[in-house]
Formats: structure tokens, sequence, C-alpha cells
């Protein structure tokens, strides 16, 4: 089973640089602040560096694969089904169900999708679409939400800015652009002394990514309140079991997809849950604990079933 092979040789490769990453906290590499250095430079420099440099080379038709539409109907349904269950048997307050919602549903695209794509699916550019639809649409959709629900009001003004602050968003778009451009009059637009420093940057993103989800990890106490407990591991079923099943019946009976286009469907449908529904928690204040949660356990659950994944369909 070669794909199940590639798959755990990748879960090798990401797990060695989390564990360095982990070992350098215990150790106080860096000191206390090393993996908030890590984060941001990759936020801010690293990865919106690395998804240009993958997209501007990427066909402009690759990027929006049909794909996408699976990717938008089984997140939006594991959204729809977590509030259900939340009215039947949670009852939390509606800024938390949405937290909840986001949870369920948000794909952690960029710090565990990015390795995934890369050295298990072999093409980092399948999260491009992915990023490109939570930035434009769950986001804005979500901040939507808890501002009415925390303030009774809807700031346009924040929503709109959003797309502003996301790094991320801007390099993939500027990506897109080039590609767009490069198909349109057949010659790469970007000089290559020009390029050739954007993607030596972004080659960086990856490591620094992974290094700081390990630092992350140390002196994490999770599942701490006892309340929320049913609520965190719905979310974690619903993220890393039922999101890749539904992707799966999307993909195979609706949009027809064998060989790899489903396997790369129902693998990124199993990514965790994105550690931006820590950031939106955080600045509502509503959910902290819960959304943190939610993140370290779809986690740390998610390569279980990408490996049964890759078992069963690679």
């Amino acid at each position: 089973m070669p794909g199940l092979i590639s798959a755990m040789q990748g879960f090798c490769v990401i797990g060695i640089v989390i564990a360095v990453g982990y070992v350098a906290a215990r150790m106080r590499i860096g000191g206390p602040s090393a993996q908030m250095v890590l984060n941001r430079f990759s936020f801010f420099v690293s990865s919106p560096c690395l998804m240009f440099a993958i997209l501007s080379k990427e066909p402009i038709f690759d990027i929006f694969h049909p794909s996408i539409i699976v990717a938008f109907f089984s997140a939006v349904l594991v959204g729809v089904v977590f509030l259900v269950l939340n009215r039947m048997f949670f009852h939390l307050n509606a800024p938390d169900a949405t937290i909840g919602a986001l949870n369920s549903l948000y794909l952690n695209s960029n710090n565990i999708g990015l390795p995934i794509a890369t050295y298990i699916l072999g093409n980092p550019a399948l999260v491009a679409p992915i990023l490109v639809m939570q930035q434009a649409i769950f986001t804005p959709v979500g901040l939507t939400v808890l501002d009415v629900t925390t303030k009774g009001k809807v700031s346009i003004k924040e929503i709109a800015k959003q797309p502003l602050h996301q790094p991320l968003l801007i390099g993939s778009l500027l990506g897109i652009v080039v590609s767009a451009i490069s198909a349109k009059s057949g010659w790469f637009p970007v000089p290559k002394f020009i390029f050739d420093p954007i993607d030596m940057i972004g080659d960086s993103a990856v490591p620094m990514i992974l290094m700081a989800f390990g630092m992350s990890l140390h002196g994490t106490k999770p599942l701490q309140q006892k309340g929320d407990r049913p609520a965190i591991f719905t979310v974690a079923v619903l993220k890393n079991i039922i999101m890749p099943i539904i992707a799966f019946l999307l993909a195979y009976f609706v949009m027809g997809f064998r060989g790899s286009e489903l396997y790369a469907c129902v693998v990124l449908a199993a990514l965790p849950t994105g550690q931006n529904v820590y950031n939106y928690a955080a600045r509502y204040n509503v959910g902290l604990t819960f959304a943190r949660d939610g993140i370290l356990m779809s986690t740390m659950t998610s390569p279980v079933f990408i490996a049964i994944i890759a078992a069963l369909l690679s």
C-alpha cells in the first residue's frame, strides 16, 4: 500500500520537526517568546511568500479545481450539524455556539494543511482554494455573527477590513493574479531576481510553522473545564470523522472524482481545526477554552484518521 507508506513517511517528517519544536521549548531555546516569533514571522512573511511562489507558477485553471465545491459543502454541512446538536444537547449560548460551529468546519489549511499537502499529497497548492474560501466566506460570516451576538450590532468596517489583516490571503491572491497574467500573456511577469528570494523565504514557512506548533504543545493542559467536554469531543468527531465522510460522499457520488482527486478531497477534509478560530474567540472574549481544546483535540486525532484514509483510499 504505497499511499499509506507515503502518508506515514509524511507524518514522520512532520512529527520529527514538531518534536524538535517541543524539545526546543522544553530546553527554553529562544526564550519564552520563541513560539510567538516563529508564528508571527511565518504568518506575516514566510507563508505569504510560499503561497505566492506556489500559486504564481501554478496553472490558473488548476488553482480553482472543482474540488472546492466539495470542501465548501462538506464544511457548511458539518457546521449545521453542530448547531443542530447544540440546540438539542449542549445548549451553548449564541457566541459559544458560533465558536463551536467554526471549530467544526474551519480547516487548518496553513499550519497543518501546508505540510500535509506538501509531504503527503505532494502538492501544496491544493490548500490554496480552501484558504481563499475560508478567508473570503467563512471568516466574514463568523465575525458578523459574533458581532451581532456579542455587541448587538454589526461593524461592517471591521469585517470589510479582515482581508487586509490576512497576509496569507494577500499572498495567495497576488499569486493567482500572476498566474492569470502568465496564462494570458504566455510568459512569467516576475523577474527571476525578484522571484528567487521570495521563493527562498517561502521555503522556510513549513518548518517554522511545525516547530512553532511543537512549542505550543509544551505545558498544555487540555480539557480542564468538564462542562465543555461533550461539545469538545463532538467537535473532534465532526471535524475528523464526519467531515471526511461527507467529503467522500460528495466527491465520489456527486462530483464523480476518483483516484488522486478523491484522495486529496478526503484527506484535506480530515485536517484539524484551524487556529484562526482561537484568534476569533480571543478577539470577542467568548469560548476561549472551548476553542483552544477543540483545536488541540482535533489536531491530536487528525493524523490517526488521515492514516486510515490513506490505508482505505490511496
